[in-house]
């Protein structure tokens, strides 16, 4: 088992010193085992860690956690006290990925530019893989839109419209996905409150099988939703076009 000290500790984890304290204090970790004035963490603290900051990240309150957590050591699982599997250990959707070395992606990007693969990384579409600096392999995560990407490359567009076109289009994935997300929440709590945990097995059933069918419906709404929004605005800006394309033409004449 890996054994950490605090900073070490944060640093995997993601989070910081005075976060793991936090934690520390409120119980929702266990304390390190002490050699000397040296506090020592392992591999239990590193996974709790990761599941506080994932339940923080879909809007679970502090006191919520504590409470999963308290019963999870009563002998329940936590994803099962959540009622709640899917949203906790599986994502959305599984998009194809590869591991390439950092030379092989920046031969297929035309560049080596820090900054650009940064920017590739704040949108979730590679992550550098390892400790070293700089990267000697990255995780494309999703290699069906870089594939995509490398061919715009091959015919002129240059990679810095297409970062910007990808973080519009994270920007407005974010407001979907917010919507969606929302009115998911809004449904499950109809009724009842902001913060409810399924209280029975009955609950729980039902708790499940919501997000079993909203990640369904959402997936195909999104879409779908896309598609006919994409139609709609190709039509529009085609209009457009051709509008500017026949004044100009007029004025030539």
């Amino acid at each position: 088992m890996t054994e950490y000290r605090i900073d070490d500790l944060a640093q995997a984890a993601g989070t910081t010193t005075r976060n793991v304290r936090g934690y520390q204090d409120r119980g929702l970790i266990p304390r390190p085992e002490r050699r000397g004035r040296i506090a020592v963490y392992n591999d239990e603290h590193l996974s709790r860690l990761r599941v506080i900051d994932d339940l923080l990240g879909k809007g679970f309150t502090m006191t919520h956690i504590a409470e999963f957590f308290d019963r999870m050591e009563q002998g329940e699982d936590l994803a099962e006290v959540l009622g709640l599997r899917e949203v906790v250990s599986e994502p959305w959707s599984r998009t194809p990925s590869e591991t390439v070395s950092a030379a092989a992606l920046h031969e297929m990007l035309g560049t080596s530019d820090p900054e650009l693969l940064t920017r590739l990384e704040g949108s979730g579409l590679i992550a550098p893989v390892g400790d070293a600096r700089p990267p000697l392999e990255y995780t494309i995560t999703d290699t069906e839109s870089i594939d995509g990407y490398v061919r715009l490359l091959g015919i002129g567009v240059p990679l810095p419209y297409l970062l910007d076109m990808q973080r519009r289009l994270d920007d407005d994935m974010d407001r979907a996905a917010h919507t969606l997300i929302s009115a998911g929440r809004s449904a499950i709590t109809e009724g009842r409150f902001d913060g409810w945990i399924p209280a029975s097995d009955s609950e729980t059933d039902w708790a499940s099988s919501f997000i079993g069918e909203l990640r369904r419906t959402g997936r195909v709404a999104a879409h779908n939703t896309l598609y006919r929004a994409l139609d709609r605005e190709l039509s529009r800006q085609l209009d457009d076009y051709l509008s500017i394309a026949r004044e100009r033409k007029h004025r030539r004449d």
